[in-house]
């Protein structure tokens, strides 16, 4: 009988890619082994991910550990240097079964052994691959939602990001793929969806016609029609397209909740970060589709002390919050990636970066709360994610009053709330 488990860091994109390894992992009749998915969006990201491997080795100390993901595929040699890893495997390879049959392998051949930390190492280069296939799941274990990957890489070099080295360039699946994929998981009983990448809003670059996101969004609602609820993951504000904003007026089925890559409110930091958007640009999007669809929220990823980043600068950051509307936020105090040009630039001290993301979270709590407020006598359709709490439409959190089936979709009314989630009546 085989055993695999599955440790996972960071992103949606992550969380579907978990469950094709588990699956080729086990086909490949792997035993006693433990495969942990790494993410490598900040430095402790890669800090979390060595301690837990680390604990893992202490819990059980003769299965067999092998490292794979973004941080793998970036840093390997800091994972094959590490004595409790058996083997290293990078992004390129880590959803293919045959990977997987040559790591048994090389586990087999090495047990009991002391290997040397080059041999540990099954990395490729990631810039090499220029497709993306898509790997047909049945369902995700311990999710209510299952969550579709459409894109993977992305070809933009934000002076802060290390991902595309661990990605590598931008590529999408078919649309074809992707309207199969998400039939065969609605029939399989999920009622939401979450599209996912790396940088989804540049999709269909390198297919035939280049189709864009909102041609797929708009595919996927007319030819799975039983499909309840559609969610994007992370967008990026400037490569929103009008088949997209139509869908959003037009699409109920669409979920009034976007996430939007601002990382930013002040106009020079945006420059030096080598984004594509101006202020002007994220406050103009949001209200354009809030004018289409009232009812929609906001949530963004904003960094708090980017290198020469002064207290004016940071104050728009901040205004920007009022400005589009926030309610749920993702603050990042920055640190430095080692090979970014925003390494070499001149930091924030550490301290002032700390009380930057402090207040910055702060006022998207305060934000959260005042959204919350309104919420307050409504009806909304939750997705339970346990027995006692779910998702509504614009994904605030519901504790329930009653236990119901994970899964499944109940409305309920809103009779207040703790400040980070609401409760039902």
């Amino acid at each position: 009988m085989t055993t695999v488990d599955v440790v996972t860091f960071g992103c949606r994109l992550n969380a579907y890619e978990s469950q094709v390894m588990r699956r080729e992992a086990e086909a490949a009749e792997l035993t006693d082994t433990i495969i942990v998915n790494t993410c490598a969006v900040t430095g402790e990201a890669v800090r979390q991910a060595r301690q837990k491997i680390r604990r893992l080795r202490r819990e059980r100390p003769h299965a067999r550990i092998v490292v794979t993901g973004c941080a793998a595929q970036i840093e390997p040699e800091t994972f094959s240097a590490m004595a409790e890893v058996d083997r290293v495997v990078g992004n390129a390879d880590k959803l293919e079964q045959e990977s997987w049959r040559a790591t048994r392998d090389h586990l087999d051949r090495t047990a009991g052994l002391s290997v040397r930390a080059e041999e540990k190492l099954a990395v490729n280069d990631i810039h090499s691959v220029s497709e993306t296939a898509l790997h047909l799941i049945d369902g995700f274990e311990g999710f209510s939602r299952a969550f579709v990957q459409v894109q993977n890489g992305c070809d933009h070099r934000c002076t802060f990001c290390i991902i595309p080295f661990g990605r590598g360039n931008s590529r999408s699946v078919p649309m074809g793929e992707v309207v199969t994929q998400v039939r065969r998981l609605t029939e399989n009983g999920y009622r939401e969806i979450v599209l996912t990448g790396v940088d989804i809003t540049s999709y269909g670059q390198n297919l035939p016609g280049r189709p864009p996101l909102g041609r797929l969004v708009k595919a996927i609602l007319k030819h799975v029609p039983e499909l309840e609820r559609l969610r994007l993951s992370s967008v990026d504000a400037v490569e929103a397209d009008p088949d997209l904003i139509d869908a959003f007026a037009r699409e109920e089925r669409l979920m009034p909740h976007l996430h939007l890559s601002l990382q930013s409110g002040d106009d020079l930091i945006l420059k030096r970060m080598k984004r594509r958007h101006s202020r002007g640009d994220a406050i103009a999007l949001c209200a354009q589709l809030r004018s289409l669809r009232p009812d929609i929220v906001f949530g963004a990823d904003i960094i708090a002390g980017f290198p020469t980043e002064t207290e004016a600068m940071f104050g728009r950051s901040l205004d920007l919050v009022e400005q589009c509307g926030l309610v749920h936020l993702h603050v990042f105090p920055f640190s430095p990636r080692p090979g970014t040009p925003a390494a070499r630039m001149p930091q924030v001290a550490i301290p002032a970066v700390k009380e930057r993301a402090r207040r910055l979270r702060e006022q998207g709590f305060l934000a959260l709360a005042r959204h919350l407020d309104g919420e307050i006598g409504a009806k909304r359709r939750v997705l339970v994610e346990s027995g006692d709490a779910g998702r509504t439409e614009h994904f605030f959190t519901v504790q329930l009053a009653r236990p119901a089936e994970p899964g499944s979709i109940v409305e309920v009314g809103i009779a207040g709330h703790d400040g980070r989630r609401l409760l039902a009546a």
